[in-house]
Formats: C-alpha cells, sequence, structure tokens
C-alpha cells in the first residue's frame, strides 16, 4: 500500500462523516491511549478572524497543505485569490469544491502542481504534524516555496516537540480501520529548533492560537516581512494563466 492510499485511508471513516455533519467530537488517539480534539466545528466553519488575518499575511499564489473542508481555500479564493488545497481525504477536497474553492487529493509528499513556484505554504489546524518527521515537512514544503516564499504554521499551544502513532476516532471511538498513521506536534520553539536554513519571519498569538512565519531557505537577507494585504492579480483558479502554479495534473 502507498503512503498516499494509507493516508486516504485513515482520514476516511469517522472524518468523512464529522466533515459531512460538519461536528465532531473526533479525535486523534495515540497509541498510548491519549485523546487529542479535533476542532472539526471550526474547520467546517467559515474563516474566523483569527483565520483572516493569518491570509491578509499570504504572498502571491497560496497552497493550503491538509485543506480539509476548505474554508481557507474558499476565502482565498473569494478574494480573486490564486489558490490551490490538498488533503488526503476525499471528504475534504469534495468539501472544498463544494465551497468553491480548488483541491487535489494529494499528499504533500507527491508530485504536486508548480512545485518551486508557490508564494506562501500553509501548515495550519495542526498539519504542522503531517507525517510524524517535521525535518522532512519542513524540507518538502521548501521545495514547493519559490526563492523566499513564505511558509505560515499553526503551532501547538504548548511547548512540545512530540511523535506518535495515532489513529482517528470518533465520539465512541471506533477507529477508521486499524491503520495507524505517524504524527508530530510541535510548540514554536520545537518548529524553529528544526527550521535550520530558514529565516523567521514572524510569531503571534490570536484566540488563543499559536502561529509562526519562516521564509524559505533561498530568501534574500533583505526580504520584506510578510506583507499584510498581497495584492496580486486576479487571476480565477479555475483559469489560470501561464504563470500560475495552479494546473491540471
Amino acid at each position: 500500500m502507498s503512503a498516499a492510499t494509507a493516508g486516504a485511508l485513515a482520514w476516511a471513516g469517522p472524518y468523512a462523516a464529522a466533515l459531512r455533519a460538519g461536528r465532531g467530537p473526533l479525535f486523534l488517539r495515540r497509541s498510548d491511549g491519549l485523546l487529542l480534539p479535533l476542532d472539526v466545528e471550526r474547520w467546517c466553519a467559515p474563516a474566523d478572524p483569527v483565520d483572516l488575518d493569518v491570509l491578509d499575511r499570504c504572498e502571491g499564489a497560496v497552497l493550503d497543505v491538509g485543506c480539509g473542508p476548505g474554508r481557507l481555500v474558499a476565502e482565498l479564493a473569494a478574494r480573486g485569490r490564486t489558490v490551490l488545497g490538498i488533503d488526503v481525504s476525499d471528504a475534504a477536497v469534495a468539501g472544498t469544491v463544494r465551497l468553491g474553492g480548488r483541491a487535489l487529493r494529494r499528499s504533500v509528499f507527491e508530485p504536486l502542481p508548480g512545485e518551486g513556484r508557490w508564494g506562501t505554504v500553509l501548515l495550519l489546524d495542526g498539519n504542522v504534524g503531517i507525517g510524524g518527521d517535521p525535518a522532512a515537512l519542513l524540507h518538502r514544503v521548501g521545495a514547493l516555496l519559490r526563492p523566499g516564499g513564505l511558509l505560515i504554521a499553526e503551532t501547538a499551544a504548548v511547548d512540545v516537540d512530540e511523535r506518535a502513532l495515532v489513529q482517528v476516532v470518533d465520539m465512541a471511538g471506533a477507529p477508521d480501520g486499524d491503520l495507524l498513521f505517524r504524527w508530530a506536534r510541535l510548540g514554536t520553539p520545537a518548529l524553529l529548533r528544526y527550521a535550520r536554513g530558514w529565516t523567521r519571519a514572524g510569531q503571534w498569538t490570536a484566540g488563543g492560537r499559536r502561529f509562526a512565519a519562516l521564509r524559505s531557505r533561498s530568501a534574500s537577507s533583505r526580504a520584506e516581512p510578510p506583507k499584510r494585504a498581497a495584492v496580486i492579480s486576479s487571476q480565477r483558479v479555475r483559469k489560470p494563466s501561464g504563470d500560475s502554479p495552479v494546473t491540471n495534473r
């Protein structure tokens, strides 16, 4: 079984049902039994003020990794921004498309449109934990970004650096089959330790959530800080131009 197939299976079942219902409870259950709650209701709601502040900081074309049901992709698309969501869950991709966004069922570690040309990559809602290997994930994101591109990551609310095998489970504790997958939890200090070669571009807390912005290792030392309201040409994602990293691969 490929990693992409395993990932899709891991986020089927209770996760797909929760997205369709728009509510949880839903958890990541670690192999030691600890339950980590997943904020399904927030993911399924429109982008909130904290989300909007993050989106105001985005530059150029945006890739939302682990886009879920698509609230961020839909908001950026409504602004006329070039944006693509990727997720290993069919239900997440379908939800994003229903909201008017563009999304692909794809792992971040698979070939993607526009590699090396994205202006911003988002790793929000715990997605900095994808793959359970923060150094590998940061390396991959660096390859997706254009020179000097921006990563905006949401980190844990506490200073933590842990890896675990997890399953997605619902209120009844029913897992998505027997499939375990690797996940990580990182606080901001841990993320910055792994970000060797990246340039720190900002840290902030809003609404009880924590964020860090990093520039890719090829950024010039003269690179400007993240723009609060980036302006790009209005390119609908359904009709990408030759300069847009969004293609129909």
